[in-house]
């Protein structure tokens, strides 16, 4: 594995540091508090390419490869944990099954409207009320052939972008059998007569990347809407999710190196006891504890990523570094609070924000206790 950045690489981590620097970070304090998305930064990250990540050029994408992704969604994380998700959940969820299983019809249509940054963002609804992590046994929601549409009944929750997008892409149940080939993915329209999408939930942290829940009463959209062949959901699904893994570890990374840098700056200014709190040892090993866990899981996210573009398996390193990252994350805010004392509890001081945002990511996109399960499947599967 060559962990040197091409030059291309390096250019396009510039180009995205530069724009969350100026864009993002300045309005992540206001983004939280108002419980607002960004939609001003994000519109003008259209044209650079931050829309359109998994989507193909033919189709007004920037397609870049896993690590790219990587490196620019570490960038989102570094400058605001809500723009980071909601964008993550864009790219990733939202318009990442379409580029790589729908018909062509429905990548013609529906990713160019997308990638501009003009129009709204997609969203992937997975989640249901009675089932969170149990996707193949627990989903309830259904889709029935009536003529020439689908009709959808059912709800969904936390469903990250849905107030915010064009389409939902929804894992329904299209044979009432059950099974692993049961599931698929049919693209909804937010316009569809009987959607009804609902407030925002309030929540700990990334409070500006809204999360709501959806419910379909017989909603109804074209057959050509199915993504990919009938029954694919569920291995569509996991393979978007392995994908994703790499995406939220990478944000935790990006919050991680954020809380990090605001640590030693407060550090070196905060004096106690006659000299700056960053000559104390107990700090020292606090920053350098940080640091080493912050190298080691970028790169984990970098080998996942780096294994992906290689089209070689990657499931057991994303959870990997899925599980380190995001885990990491909250030792490293946790410690960067400690560091700024009572200071860090207050909202005056972003490492509060960080740390609350943090905290959603080893649950989002399979808890920490099922990247635990992954993993372990494979050590027990090896010989």
């Amino acid at each position: 594995m060559n962990f040197d950045l091409s030059n291309e690489q390096k250019a396009w981590k510039k180009i995205v540091h530069d724009f969350v620097a100026k864009e993002i970070k300045p309005k992540a304090r206001e983004v939280d508090e108002q419980e607002e998305f960004n939609w001003e930064a994000v519109r003008k990250g259209g044209p650079i390419g931050l829309l359109g990540m998994s989507i193909p050029e033919a189709y007004g994408g920037s397609n870049v490869d896993a690590v790219s992704g990587a490196i620019a969604t570490e960038e989102l994380g570094w400058g605001c944990g809500s723009t980071a998700l909601a964008l993550t959940a864009h790219n990733g969820l939202g318009t990442a099954p379409i580029a790589l299983y729908a018909s062509e019809e429905l990548k013609k249509k529906w990713l160019p409207l997308v990638a501009e940054g003009k129009n709204k963002l997609g969203a992937l609804a997975l989640t249901e009320p009675g089932a969170g992590s149990d996707l193949q046994g627990g989903v309830i929601t259904k889709a029935e052939k009536q003529g020439k549409e689908w009709v959808i009944n059912g709800a969904k929750m936390w469903c990250t972008n849905a107030s915010i997008a064009e389409y939902i892409i929804t894992l329904v149940r299209t044979d009432p059998q059950g099974g692993s080939k049961s599931l698929s993915m049919i693209l909804v329209p937010t316009n569809s007569k009987g959607l009804q999408i609902g407030p925002a939930e309030k929540k700990m942290g990334v409070r500006g990347s809204p999360a709501s829940g959806v419910t379909y009463d017989n909603v109804r959209v074209p057959l050509d809407n199915l993504i990919g062949p009938e029954g694919r959901g569920l291995q569509q699904t996991l393979a978007t999710l392995d994908a994703g893994r790499i995406s939220i570890g990478a944000i935790s990374v990006g919050l991680a190196q954020a809380a990090m840098e605001a640590a030693v700056n407060y550090a070196r200014e905060r004096k106690a006891f006659g000299q700056a709190i960053s000559e104390f040892q107990a700090t020292q090993f606090k920053l350098a504890d940080m640091a080493m866990e912050i190298e080691l899981a970028r790169t984990m996210i970098s080998k996942a990523a780096w294994l992906k573009d290689e089209g070689r398996p990657y499931n057991k390193e994303a959870a990997m570094a899925k599980l380190f990252a995001t885990e990491m994350a909250e030792r490293v805010c946790y410690e960067a609070i400690q560091i700024h004392g009572g200071y860090g509890y207050s909202r005056e001081y972003h490492v509060e924000r960080m740390y609350r945002d943090a905290r959603l990511m080893t649950i989002g996109e399979g808890t920490s206790e099922i990247q635990r399960l992954v993993i372990a499947r494979h050590v027990l599967a090896s010989e």
